[in-house]
């Protein structure tokens, strides 16, 4: 009998915004995996620290959250032949991540590599977009309203374009992108819309106008929220 591969979304950074079920299937898994630095601690593991315990197998998987990721699919490939080791010996592995598995979730690499071979099944978290929209207390769609998701890794023309067509969004992964981010919102005229979310639910939590922030202090976890229409 094989093992289960579970995607675990452990939250933005609050522990206590852990789920029931991620709990329980933490504390089951004879396996503990999570994306990490190259070095340095992992950020989901951290949320999730407590409820570890002792005798768990754990297997950090390193990667270089940087621009240069030349090497990044050798090491999403390594990083699942390990855990289909484990699955094959009949050991369930709970793979940590930030926010939901499937929303820009380093779990959504591993998936299409395990997919298949093994059962999976994917448990659920709390994204940062939730949290900011509750840490803003505004809402990110109401009605009929359009909220459009954009990478700020993207070009202007491309954010701009994105925007323009949605009745809210959020720019996320801001980090060395702020100054780019700020020029388009500031050209499409939405600077007084525009609210800036770092740390979302940690101690190091900030809430800000985008209009507030400097370019040197802008975080990869980070996210512009930006709605055009009245919120109640």
């Amino acid at each position: 009998m094989t093992g289960t591969l579970y995607g675990v979304g452990v939250g933005p950074g609050d522990p206590e915004l852990l789920t029931l079920k991620a709990l329980g299937v933490l504390r089951a898994a004879k396996v503990v995996a999570y994306p990490a630095p190259m070095t340095g601690d992992s950020k989901a593991r951290a949320i999730a620290a407590a409820h570890i315990g002792n005798g768990k197998i754990e297997i950090a998987i390193r990667l270089p959250f940087t621009s240069e990721r030349a090497d990044t699919d050798a090491r999403y490939d390594a990083a699942a032949k390990e855990l289909g080791g484990h699955l094959a010996e009949g050991r369930d592995v709970a793979f940590l991540c930030l926010g939901d598995p499937l929303f820009y979730g380093t779990f959504a690499q591993i998936l299409p590599r395990i997919a298949g071979k093994f059962p999976v099944a994917v448990i659920p978290g709390v994204t940062s977009l939730a949290a900011a929209s509750a840490a803003l207390v505004l809402p990110v769609a109401m009605k009929d309203e359009i909220l459009s998701v954009i990478p700020a890794t993207l070009d202007e023309q491309t954010i701009a374009a994105r925007i323009e067509t949605a009745d809210c969004a959020a720019v996320v992964k801001i980090g060395r992108h702020l100054a780019k981010v700020r020029r388009v919102v500031e050209t499409l005229g939405l600077a007084d819309r525009a609210r800036y979310v770092e740390f979302v639910t940690t101690g190091r939590e900030r809430l800000r106008a985008l209009s507030e922030v400097a370019e040197d202090e802008a975080e990869y976890f980070a996210l512009v929220l930006i709605r055009k229409g009245n919120a109640p």
